[in-house]
């Protein structure tokens, strides 16, 4: 029997098996109610809502304190004798590689090809609410992480859950914080072997195949695939090995490359029409408000829009915390303003460049059923006839980091559900690059829907808890301004009180 006919027989005993249970709950999660003659998923809603309290909540903290984000990340009020693992700029990194992906390429196309050039407008609109949302998870996740004996830092929903809301509401709080925790612990890992992993790296072999002759080319054989998936998984592995730091010092290197790659071929396309800027932009302003041909409408074009940056900046998931949590920093909203940024890389720079580059080239596939790389693609060889090539390495980029970055997610969930032995932790690393060889082999798309499904269910569990904690967040908001204000006047500020022992009260 053949590899090929093995990795068939194997998806569609899979699927056959969870395709009942990955309907299901798909229909539960992404549960959508009839508005203005289109759908509005729930589950969209809940993001977009928390965006707005927290926004109001904080006074537009993502606009007051942007210029104040960018110093932290800069390293202007690093604190010497810091617990953490890495610097504000590699947390940064680290996080941003687990969101900036294909939804930035795909997810984008598909928006504009069914929302309209308007579905640009409504997706920048929901990353500057995400980065809200982002601003007091992140707080949350460093003021209750776990730091260990050995230097190495714990972080994320599983560990501010169940210590917040201890905090605050006693007994009672602490049960249900830990049955949360174990929830949360339990989804981030699932979604960290299929969606993080598996997905990645099959959509990037995916893409490599296509641009080396197809299933005929070099590479298009089950061997081929076989190799791709273990040298990633080789990649994958030493990288992982050396835990958050390493991932960091990849990452903070890989991101600015990935990111800087697909910036400037979008730049090149929009330069060369640049005549067609200002129509561009009015076509985006305007679509916004009256959109023609799209379904609902204004609302329509709102709802798939907010949809596509809601799943592509991972606001309120409960995911980036974990990554954010490793900084080294005495006050833990210093990271939370620097995660801020996170959203406004992802959706506001990345998917608007991508959405400005598909209006001007307007390419002849936009609007048509296909896949959205694709769109995406077309639209870059209007004037790079050799785009696909770079295309190729930007997937690439993405999907690498994506997988180190859910590597180390995983792994943090992995630790909290079964401890931190030797044994526990390379039981896991082993587990996850067997997960990148099959990759390449299986699509298991229906593990891979089920996956995305219980990823956004964390969302409901992580947003009931910041609403619960953001009085918290609000207390070590006003901590670091004033420590901020007191380094700026050259006063001393205390930098050796460890800001973690102070207790909540509210």
């Amino acid at each position: 029997m053949s590899l090929e006919s093995v990795t068939q027989s194997v998806d569609e005993a899979v699927s056959g098996f969870f395709e009942p249970i990955a309907k299901w709950l798909g229909e539960v999660v992404f549960y959508a109610v009839p508005v203005g003659g289109t759908d509005l998923p729930l589950i969209v809603a809940w993001l977009v809502v928390a965006g707005l309290v927290f926004t109001g909540w904080f006074g537009f903290v993502q606009v007051r304190k942007f210029r104040l984000a960018v110093d932290v990340v800069r390293g202007k009020y690093d604190e010497k004798g810091s617990a953490g693992e890495v610097n504000h700029f590699q947390a940064l990194t680290a996080a941003v590689s687990g969101t900036v992906g294909l939804g930035n390429i795909a997810g984008v196309a598909v928006a504009v090809s069914i929302g309209g050039p308007g579905a640009t407008f409504w997706m920048i609109l929901c990353g500057l609410l995400g980065m809200a949302t982002k601003f007091v998870e992140v707080t949350l996740g460093v003021k209750y992480r776990e730091v260990h004996a050995d230097g190495t830092v714990s972080g994320g929903p599983m560990h501010y859950l169940p210590k917040g809301l201890a905090e605050r509401f006693g007994k009672n709080g602490k049960t249900l914080g830990k049955v949360l925790a174990v929830l949360a612990s339990f989804m981030i890992l699932f979604f960290g072997l299929f969606g993080g992993n598996l997905f990645q790296v099959n959509q990037s072999y995916a893409q490599l195949v296509s641009v080396t002759g197809g299933e005929d080319g070099a590479i298009g054989s089950s061997a081929g695939a076989l190799f791709f998936g273990i040298l990633v998984a080789a990649l994958v592995g030493i990288v992982l090995l050396g835990g958050i730091r390493s991932i960091a010092n990849v990452t903070s290197r890989l991101v600015p490359a990935m990111a800087g790659i697909y910036i400037v071929a979008c730049l090149i396309v929009i330069l060369v029409n640049v005549s067609a800027v200002p129509d561009a932009v009015t076509a985006i302003v305007e679509g916004a408000f009256n959109p023609e041909g799209v379904a609902g409408g204004v609302l329509g074009a709102l709802i798939i829009g907010f949809k596509r940056a809601a799943f592509s900046n991972e606001a309120g998931l409960g995911s980036a915390p974990i990554a954010h949590s490793a900084v080294k920093t005495k006050h833990p909203a210093s990271e939370g303003l620097v995660a801020l940024l996170e959203p406004f890389i992802d959706t506001v720079v990345i998917c608007t460049m991508t959405a400005l580059t598909i209006v001007i080239a307007n390419p002849a596939t936009l609007g048509e059923d296909i896949g959205g790389v694709t769109i995406t693609s077309d639209a870059f060889e209007t004037v790079l006839p050799w785009f696909p090539y770079i295309l190729t390495v930007a997937v690439m980029l993405f999907a690498i980091s994506t997988v180190l970055t859910w590597g180390y997610y995983g792994l943090k969930a992995w630790t909290y559900l079964f401890g931190r032995s030797r044994t526990s932790e390379v039981t896991y690393k082993v587990l996850y690059t067997v997960f990148a060889i099959a990759g390449s082999l299986l699509t298991l798309q229906t593990l891979i829907d089920l996956a995305d499904a219980v990823l956004f269910s964390l969302a409901v569990i992580n947003i009931i808890g910041l609403y619960l904690l953001a009085p918290v967040v609000k207390r070590e908001l006003n901590s670091f301004l004033e420590y901020v204000r007191a380094r700026d006047a050259g006063r001393e500020t205390g930098d050796g009180e460890d800001q973690e022992s102070v207790k909540t009260t509210v």
